[in-house]
C-alpha cells in the first residue's frame, strides 16, 4: 500500500517543458512594472534636513577617525611583532 500521492500544488506546478508560462508578462510590461515600482520607492524617500545631514557626516567622520587609529595602532603592533619573531634588527648592505 505504498501509492505515491502528489498533491494538488505539486501537480499544478509541474507543467513539463511548454516554454512560457500562462500568464507571465512579456519583456516591455515587466520593464514598465519595474520602472512604476521605482518611481513609487522614489516617492517615499525623505530627504534629510541641513542639521541632520551635518550630523549625519560628522557621525560618519568621527568613525572613520576611530577605525583609522585602531587599524593604526593594530598594524603598527603586528609590524613590531614580525620583527620580534623574525629578527628586526638585521641590516642589508649593498
Amino acid at each position: 500500500m505504498s501509492e505515491a500521492v502528489v498533491t494538488e500544488s505539486a501537480a499544478s506546478r509541474s507543467k513539463g517543458r511548454s516554454g512560457k508560462k500562462a500568464g507571465k508578462p512579456g519583456l516591455f510590461a515587466r520593464i514598465a512594472i519595474f520602472l512604476r515600482q521605482v518611481i513609487g520607492e522614489m516617492k517615499k524617500v525623505v530627504t534629510p534636513t541641513r542639521q541632520e545631514l551635518v550630523n549625519y557626516t560628522v557621525v560618519v567622520l568621527v568613525f572613520v577617525a576611530i577605525v583609522m587609529g585602531i587599524v593604526t595602532v593594530l598594524d603598527f603592533g603586528f609590524g613590531k611583532a614580525v620583527l620580534w619573531v623574525f629578527g628586526g634588527n638585521v641590516s642589508v648592505e649593498q
